[in-house]
């Protein structure tokens, strides 16, 4: 292994389930795959989305917790999200050893507080809030509706959150097609600059702005330039303003 951009999996400890030391760097999100059946003593075992065979095993208390908030049948909590977090605070044979806790559900309508048993004869307060999922529709979505860079780099920030593998080359394959259909569009249609005629009426500033902002493209928005200098010199300055800034835009992009 040669990449070093992040050394975190250098100190994953070697097991078979979620261990709260690997939430030491912070929390982390997880979408449910599969629930099994395990042992007498960690009943419940939750198949995530790039596990590298370690599941989560939740704790007595964080299946009550869940038992609550997404109901009894676990086929139910497929395709459902959590965020866990190491609460250093847990003790365990009367040392402080930390533990996997849940701070976010998915599919809860509000915040949930239940108070659950901690210790022998002591509760605990948990709060849970509700967790907002991006899905891929949501990201397909953003990529079909956008008609300019914004729009794009937008859907394309989108993306990057997904965690599922599938979902973020689903969203790439979508993305690329998207980028080149908005290419062919404005290739047909050269943004429309005003005519250069000097007998023929200039467009408003309001449109012209509007062709700049929606150029994809440098070549096309350079199609603008040459009529920019038609308009009256206080117009003009804005526009080779607005001209400057989106051509900047789209080389850095």
């Amino acid at each position: 292994m040669s990449d070093i951009t992040d050394l975190r999996g250098t100190i994953v400890p070697k097991s078979d389930q979620l261990n709260a030391e690997q939430l030491l760097a912070g929390d982390v999100t997880i979408t449910v795959t599969d629930v099994r059946m395990g042992s007498e003593d960690q009943p419940v075992i939750l198949h995530y989305e790039n596990d590298e065979g370690r599941p989560y095993k939740p704790c007595k208390t964080m299946r009550k917790l869940l038992i609550f908030a997404w109901g009894e049948d676990g086929r139910a909590w497929v395709g459902k999200s959590m965020t866990l977090y190491n609460d250093q605070a847990v003790r365990f044979g009367g040392m402080v050893v930390g533990g996997i806790r849940i701070s976010h559900l998915s599919h809860i309508e509000r915040e949930i507080s239940l108070s659950l048993t901690a210790t022998k004869g002591k509760k605990a307060q948990h709060t849970i809030l509700p967790l907002q999922v991006l899905t891929i529709d949501d990201v397909l979505k953003a990529i079909a509706t956008a008609t300019d860079r914004n729009g794009m780099n937008a859907a394309k920030a989108m993306a990057m959150k997904l965690t599922g593998e599938k979902d973020a080359q689903r969203a790439q394959d979508a993305y690329n097609a998207r980028m080149k259909e908005l290419r062919g569009t404005s290739a047909r249609k050269p943004a429309e600059p005003p005519p250069t005629d000097e007998n023929a009426p200039l467009v408003d500033e309001a449109e012209m702005l509007r062709r700049i902002e929606s150029c994809i493209d440098v070549d096309v928005l350079d199609l603008c330039a040459d009529a920019i200098r038609d308009y009256p010199e206080e117009v003009r300055d804005r526009l080779n303003e607005a001209y400057n800034a989106r051509r900047e835009d789209l080389l850095g992009a």
